[in-house]
């Protein structure tokens, strides 16, 4: 996870949330919660489950970013000279308080839905913040916790909308449907490919600063090619989730359409391995989830408006 540097908000608070890419970070939780309660129930989450599950997964994931910018000064001083704690915007103290608020909203969402989304919560929060801390100045594997915490936060939303019990009767058959479990996966694979693209774009703050990334210890043409792997699983996994989930034809259809352009301009990082390209990867990346999980919601919605239509492929 990275800093970016399309955010140019007048409030710096707003601007630590990266609002560039929030179209990813608000339509995840939505289409996770949507996608359980329809395998479930078969029809629509209550209004207001729904609404506090949205506002505690985009509190959970912007925790993390707020978080990252206060371990990450001197590195953002080289990288990201505009972000606000570089800029002197905001005192560390201030941005800690403020990250500790975000994960305070979130626990309250997830304790008021599902215990079970807060244990979720907690080890997720802690993943993240080992990358955060430590493992991006210790070694080349820091971007694997980034994607099992993201991949965390699907699961966490499934479950307050599909209980696994496990807290109270634990049937470990069935903890999670496979479309729950495609679904992280999914989100931790893109992630992996989405973290080292911006990673790329910062090589020099970490090389100076003696943080040893996958792209400061093997090159960035090594990175384009890994993070073009990354995103063929992840698009191979989104397929899997309309599969598993037997949904309709429009979620199919954004899922390849975005997934190819995804992977084109993965491709195109190849033959072009420069920081300008990762940077510009990292943020297509979003705009790709932002329309694979919009494509999810509408295919949700329809399927449940309209019973026939999730029956077309099926």
């Amino acid at each position: 996870m990275v800093s970016t540097s399309g955010s140019k908000t007048r409030n710096p608070y707003l601007e630590m949330l990266r609002p560039e890419i929030s179209d990813m970070d608000l339509a995840l939780p939505a289409a996770s919660a949507l996608l359980a309660s329809y395998l479930v129930t078969g029809g629509f989450p209550g209004l207001i489950p729904f609404i506090i599950a949205v506002i505690g997964g985009y509190a959970a994931i912007t925790s993390s970013y707020v978080y990252n910018d206060c371990c990450d000064i001197d590195i953002d001083a080289i990288n990201l000279p505009d972000r606000p704690l570089v800029a002197n915007k905001l005192k560390r103290n201030q941005a800690l308080k403020y990250a500790g608020l975000l994960f305070l909203v979130a626990s309250a969402a997830a304790l008021y839905l599902n215990p079970e989304s807060f244990v979720v919560l907690v080890i997720a929060v802690v993943t993240i913040s080992i990358y955060s801390k430590l493992a991006k100045r210790m070694t080349f594997l820091s971007f694997v916790p980034v994607g099992i915490a993201y991949g965390l936060v699907p699961i966490g939303i499934w479950l307050a909308f599909d209980p696994a019990g496990f807290l109270k009767t634990p049937d470990y058959g069935s903890i999670l449907p496979l479309p729950a479990i495609f679904l992280g996966l999914m989100m931790c694979f893109t992630d992996w490919g989405f973290t080292l693209s911006g990673v790329a774009r910062d090589v020099e703050g970490d090389r100076a600063r003696g943080a040893p990334t996958f792209p400061v210890t093997f090159g960035i043409p090594a990175t384009s090619k890994f993070v073009t792997f990354m995103w063929t699983v992840g698009v191979i996994a989104s397929v899997a989730i309309g599969i598993t989930a037997e949904i309709g034809p429009i979620y199919f259809a954004g899922a390849l359409l975005a997934g190819g352009w995804m992977l084109i301009q993965s491709f195109d990082f190849i033959k072009n391995p420069t920081e300008e390209r990762g940077g510009r990867l990292f943020l297509q990346g979003s705009r790709y989830r932002g329309i694979m999980f919009g494509s999810l919601i509408l295919d949700v919605i329809l399927c449940i408006l309209v019973p026939a239509y999730s029956g077309i492929l099926w």
